[in-house]
């Protein structure tokens, strides 16, 4: 489960779409950037390669409850 999900646009014209999000997964801290089209780029580190999927959902899950709602 993700925990103290946290997300902030990437430009000051919040007009434009992308966000930074950070969170923590299985007490490990993760950065990355979202994009308008869905795609999650990871700073520094990802997820584990069994994990990714899970993690994306959960993640755009977050998004779409936070910021397209």
């Amino acid at each position: 489960m993700i925990q103290h999900f946290h997300f902030k646009p990437l430009y000051e014209n919040k007009q434009l779409p992308g966000w930074f999000i950070s969170f923590f997964y299985k007490q490990q801290r993760y950065q990355a950037e979202y994009h308008k089209d869905g795609s999650i780029r990871f700073i520094d580190a990802s997820p584990a390669e069994e994990d990714l999927a899970v993690v994306e959902k959960m993640v755009h899950e977050l998004m779409l409850f936070h910021v397209y709602d």
